[in-house]
């Protein structure tokens, strides 16, 4: 009798997929977008209850507890992922993309201790050495991105509006973040610095954009594209809070521009599977609504204008997070690979 083989003919002709990397060497840097979103849009809640909205102050604590508990669950497993997964931390830090993301961490942390503070201004200590922290990271981030690009080391084909936020809105929350623990004269030079990144990155970024599409993976960063004009003008009125309202109208004007631009390519982004990278959108936008709510608040305009910019801002957050569930839901919301 002739042996039969060990397994059929035809085994070896079915495709056996790739085994998936562990769950959490798929974290992704971009989850740290969601935090930052909710803490920004309790911002917003927090101006409309200090222009009279006593209800407000209520949902203002519930987003900023939510942020909280996220971001602080996002940190243990960015720890955990550095301990377990060193080498691919290493390699998103070095990454053009996914490391400019990684600065979306130390920039809620950030966030989160300005909006803090006044309500625990006993934590000085805690809140100086966290704060250092931060603007370590900040710093090398920075430094790594300004450095291939200086070099020409950065593919083209990688330059989207990621590479600000190490440098732009971290500098510009970076610069609030030194001013709520009493060093307004660093906090000056911060923004400065920050105002400074911005304009060396500018021409390059929107070159880029100038030019065509970005990659179908890169879409979701044109919100970031926002950012700057947007975030710097909510840094000015936490700088000078006797600021008129003219000032953060001319802010408001030079953000429109970045916002004009992003809703035009409109194709480009609706047309992207969702995914959280699309979060960069909502920290932008809701900057901008505080800018309005204070414009208000200066202006002595009336208070529906607030009210209309922060509904607007809580229902693109409330669409992402809705769509963030469905991916969650579904076992999609990291990378597959």
């Amino acid at each position: 009798m002739r042996d039969s083989p060990a397994f059929p003919a035809t085994f070896s002709a079915i495709p056996v997929p790739p085994l998936a990397r562990p769950w959490l060497s798929r974290l992704h840097p971009g989850l740290f977008g969601i935090p930052l979103g909710l803490l920004a849009l309790s911002s917003n809640w927090q101006r409309l209850a200090a222009l009279g909205w006593d209800w407000a102050a209520g949902l203002a604590t519930g987003l900023l507890y939510a942020g909280m508990a996220l971001l602080c669950l996002l940190l243990l497993l960015a720890g955990a992922k550095l301990l377990l997964h060193r080498e691919v931390f290493r390699q998103e830090f070095k990454h053009p993309v996914q490391g400019a993301l990684l600065a979306l961490m130390p920039v809620a942390c950030l966030l989160a201790l300005v909006l803090l503070r006044p309500t625990h201004p006993d934590w000085q200590l805690p809140v100086t050495v966290i704060i250092s922290l931060c603007l370590l990271l900040q710093a090398a981030l920075a430094w790594h991105i300004v450095a291939q690009l200086a070099t020409g080391q950065m593919p083209a084909e990688l330059i989207s509006p990621a590479l600000y936020v190490p440098i732009v809105p971290g500098g510009f929350v970076g610069a609030m973040a030194l001013n709520v623990i009493g060093l307004p004269g660093f906090a000056m030079l911060l923004m400065g610095m920050g105002l400074g990144g911005w304009a060396l990155l500018e021409m390059r970024i929107l070159n880029r954009l100038f030019a065509g599409p970005l990659p179908l993976a890169l879409r979701p960063t044109l919100g970031i594209e926002i950012a700057p004009a947007a975030v710097g003008t909510l840094a000015v009125t936490a700088l000078w809070p006797n600021l008129s309202a003219d000032f953060i109208l001319i802010g408001l004007g030079i953000a429109s521009g970045p916002l004009f631009a992003v809703m035009t390519r409109w194709r480009w982004w609706i047309a992207t599977p969702f995914s959280v990278s699309f979060w960069s959108f909502s920290f932008p936008v809701a900057a901008l609504a505080t800018c309005v709510a204070e414009a208000v608040r200066r202006g002595g305009w009336p208070p529906g204008v607030a009210l209309g910019a922060v509904l607007l801002a809580s229902a693109i957050v409330a669409f992402l997070t809705l769509r963030t569930l469905i991916l969650l839901f579904k076992g999609r919301l990291l990378p597959q690979v």
